[in-house]
Formats: structure tokens, sequence, C-alpha cells
């Protein structure tokens, strides 16, 4: 991973921070509140910050790199201008409509995308939630043009990040139409309708900057006055666990793989239009669909403002570790890094689940109390990097971050239960 891509991080995770606690202060002043519900931000910061740990971890295998496609498929060579990055950016953005199109077409390549789909809710938290299940990029055949062009790879290294953050400030519902702009790029608006589950909407504005991909291959739709979007996935994920959000559907499609009696079923439920299943299984094993989406009542689990409050903190801490692991990544084997990255995803595989009000979240914070301990102990032998102060520190929040959740669960979860979260 790039040293530069990870001093961008240091500056643009606060400042999409700072964002979100705006369009929160701005939404409250025009009577907008609704649009922001705690839990479900939360939700997203999460899912932000795993999505940030598998990057920085370079846990996504390129099937054939960039550099080898310029290397040996280029027809030219070319001088890098303004000219080669303006090409260049139009090439990135080419692929991601494809990838994106592809994400949303075909039942495996689904799941890499629906944890940026599972929240009802449309703000720039959600545009956080970005998939730590891509496990493997087709971009590479997309880019294949601006490669046989010559466009050197150091220019799309830069330019793909870049990319990538242009498409936070669109994911808003407080812009309105923005007059001439609606033609040529991706707006608020559009992206709007992508979000939604309305049946006018379903899989339609899939560009990333530039809207014209949409109308050269069929996929506009403007938003309606008269049909109000509706957030969300057509069949709700009903937790606030991006881990758990982030491979829902694939356990549906293994699950279905492996009950569905006929064998061409088994091997073509991965390749088929997303939401396909075979028909002996989803007669046996129903699945909740939300057909009408004004039927929709959005997911809560009515946990208290003490626990949320909580969770907040448990959030700071996620953040604390995921800098530490930051800011030391020259003194750390890479075993110690994949090690503190699996201590984060416990973490917040625990106070996710607690907000869930789902028991293993108890199980899960005292994994996390005696692999935390055993971990923060033997890479502070070996590197020392953790002044001794600190090490007590961590070791006391772990104590008592323990003892928090076992209050949580039987105050709150033991017996609790969840209401239906869809209208019948």
């Amino acid at each position: 991973m790039p040293t530069y891509y990870i001093t961008t991080l240091n500056i643009i995770i606060p400042m999409f921070v700072i964002l979100i606690l705006l369009e929160i202060f701005y939404a409250n002043i025009i009577n907008k509140s609704f649009i922001i519900r705690s839990m479900d931000t939360l939700s997203s910061l999460c899912s932000g910050l795993t999505n940030v740990i598998r990057d920085v971890l370079g846990l996504t295998i390129i099937i054939v790199s960039y550099s080898f496609m310029v290397d040996n498929f280029a027809l030219f060579t070319i001088k890098t201008t303004w000219i080669t990055y303006v090409v260049a950016f139009i090439g990135i953005d080419f692929a991601g409509y494809w990838v994106h199109r592809i994400n949303h077409s075909i039942n495996y390549f689904w799941n890499h995308h629906i944890v940026h789909h599972s929240s009802e809710e449309f703000n720039l938290a959600c545009a956080l939630r970005q998939s730590i299940s891509n496990f493997f990029s087709l971009t590479f055949i997309f880019l294949i043009p601006t490669a046989i062009i010559g466009v050197p790879a150091e220019v799309i290294t830069f330019l793909a990040p870049l990319h990538l953050f242009a498409q936070y400030w669109y994911h808003t519902r407080l812009i309105g139409k923005l007059g001439f702009l609606e033609y040529i790029l991706v707006t608020p608006s559009h992206h709007r309708v992508h979000h939604a589950i309305n049946k006018e909407y379903l899989d339609k504005n899939l560009s990333q900057i530039f809207i014209i991909w949409d109308k050269l291959f069929g996929t506009f739709q403007k938003e309606l006055n008269e049909v109000p979007p509706v957030y969300g996935v057509k069949r709700p994920v009903r937790s606030w666990n991006p881990i758990f959000i982030n491979f829902t559907h694939l356990m549906l499609l293994i699950k279905d793989a492996w009950r569905t009696n006929n064998w061409y079923d088994k091997l073509r439920i991965w390749f088929m239009p997303t939401g396909w299943r075979p028909d002996d299984v989803a007669e046996k094993f129903p699945v909740i669909t939300i057909e009408y989406p004004f039927s929709l009542k959005k997911y809560a689990t009515g946990n208290s403002n003490f626990l949320l409050g909580w969770s907040y903190f448990q959030l700071i801490v996620t953040s604390a570790l995921m800098f530490l692991i930051f800011f030391n990544l020259t003194l750390l084997t890479h075993t110690m890094i994949l090690l503190l990255a699996g201590l984060l995803v416990l973490h917040v595989m625990s106070y996710t689940f607690l907000l869930d009000k789902k028991k293993l979240a108890l199980i899960l914070e005292g994994l996390k109390f005696g692999f935390g301990i055993v971990l923060f102990f033997t890479i502070n032998e070996k590197n020392g990097f953790i002044p001794n102060f600190s090490l007590n520190l961590i070791f006391i929040y772990l104590f008592i971050s323990l003892g928090m959740t076992a209050y949580f669960f039987w105050s709150e979860i033991k017996n609790s239960t969840i209401s239906v979260s869809i209208k019948s």
C-alpha cells in the first residue's frame, strides 16, 4: 500500500467526519434530523473503518496488475501531462461503471456491494459503507483500453483513491437538483435514485462521477417527484454489524447451493441475476423480500442512550487502534499487523452485535479480552513501542470493556426481543 495513500487517509478521514457532523447540524436546523439515526450512523462509521484497514493491509487479490498490462499491452509510450490525467480519470470512471453494473447484476458479485446499500437511510455516513468482502477485483478488465494507449501505472495509482473519495459528497438528501450539472455529473438526486428499492429506481444510475455512462448504456433514471425513494436492500439485513452485513448474501448463496437438490442449480446460482434462488430452496426456505417499498419499517433495536453512548466510545477506541496500526506499520511484522487487524474486527463485531441484542456479543467480548491481553503483551515484549503506562491503560480498558458488555448483556439483552421490522 503506497505511503501517500495512508497519508491521504489521515487527512480525508477527519474531513469526512467533519462533513458528517455538519450534515447532522444542518439537518437539525432545517428540521430534517429524521434522515440521520445514531445507530445507523455508527454502523456506517464502523464499516468505513474496517474497509480502510482491509485496504491498508492490501487484502484484495489483483488478478492482473495494471502495471503488467501497461508493460505488455501498451502500443504507445506517452508523456505524462495534464491530458494524461484527464484520459486516465475518464478511463477509471468507465471501468467503475461496469464493475458497479456487474456488482448489481450477478449473484456472487452483489455480495461485494450489498454493504453499501444496506443502510435504510441516505446520508454522508452511509457513503462510508464500503465492502471488505470483495476479495478480488475485476477493474483491470475495463482498464485494458487505458493500458493499450500507454497511460502510466503511476497515474492510475494516484487517481484511483481520488476517484473513490470524489464519490462521497453526493450521498445526501439535503441537496436538491443542480441544474445543468444534472446532465454531466452524478449528483445527489441521481444517487438517491441509485440507493432506492422502488421498482422505478432499482439498479439505475450506476455511474460514479460522469452520469453520461448511464445515458449511453440505458441505465439512467431521473428522480421523480411523485416517487419518493425508499432506501435499503430488498432483503433487509436487519443488523448494525458491518462484518455480518458484508457476508450475509454470500452465506445465503452458500446455504442455497448446499440445500438445492439440482446439481445444475448448485453451479449456476453464483452467476445468475442478483436475487435468483433455486425453486426448491425458495419454496422450502423463504426469505423476507420487500415487494412494496412503502411497507418497509426501518430496523430498530430500542437500545438505551447509555448503550448507544458506550458504543460510540467503543468506536473511538476502534479508531485509535486503527491509527495505532497506521503509525507503526514500519515497526510491526506483517503477522503482527494482521493480528491487530483481527483484534479490531473482533472488537467491532462485539459492540455492534451488542447493539443488535445478540447474546454472541458477550462471547466475542470475552475472546477480545483474552486475545487483546496476549497480543499487546507479546507485541510490547518484541517491539516495545507502547510505553508501560499506555500498556496498563490498554489492559484496564479491556477489563472495563468486558465488564460493561456483561452489564449490558444482563440489563438489556438477556431477556429482550427485537420487534419485527417489516410490516406485513
